[in-house]
């Protein structure tokens, strides 16, 4: 914001009076300019403004979606059509829309190959099993079936020790 500055020679307690009235007038005037702008920024604008941005962008709100995810949904919408097909943009479309880490997997063999299979843990499968869905059949590639695999974490724990080996090297001729 702009810092309004008198003449030096228009100095005392009713003029700066007058300057701060005047700066926070044109702190509001430039705030009432830049409303519309902020609007097409779905992380600040209005709930009503998010809505017709989602209408634009193809996005619609799944029941039970929380308002932080809708807005990153609706923000990464354009990036996540150009990343959907590929697995390098499948992996970052959900880190893009904080699910996480996911392994996929292809052609996998004795398998048919039409199978993908996408590794997740199982909170990321608990906490969000719309989503996943939503995401898989928009930007998910055609004609292909998706499995879910869940990895748990396991916490183990090794111990090395020195064996001290001894080793010989022996040669025999004729």
């Amino acid at each position: 914001m702009m810092d309004l500055k008198l003449p030096f020679w228009l100095s005392g307690p009713q003029l700066s009076k007058l300057r701060k009235a005047c700066q926070h007038f044109w702190e509001r005037v430039e705030d009432w300019l830049y409303w519309p702008v902020r609007q097409l920024d779905p992380e600040t604008c209005i709930p009503g403004a998010l809505h017709l941005l989602a209408w634009q962008r193809g996005v619609e709100r799944f029941e039970g979606e929380s308002m932080r995810l809708y807005r990153l949904r609706v923000k990464y919408a354009f990036v996540n059509a150009q990343d959907a097909g590929s697995v390098a943009g499948l992996k970052r479309i959900f880190e893009r829309l904080l699910i996480g880490y996911v392994e996929i997997e292809e052609r996998m063999p004795n398998r048919d190959w039409d199978v993908i299979k996408l590794h997740l843990t199982d909170s990321q499968l608990a906490d969000h099993p719309e989503l996943l869905q939503i995401i898989l059949r928009k930007y998910g590639r055609l004609c292909r079936r998706y499995e879910f695999e869940v990895l748990t974490p396991i916490q183990a724990q090794l111990r090395s020790a020195d064996c001290g080996h001894d080793n010989g090297y022996l040669t025999a001729s004729l």
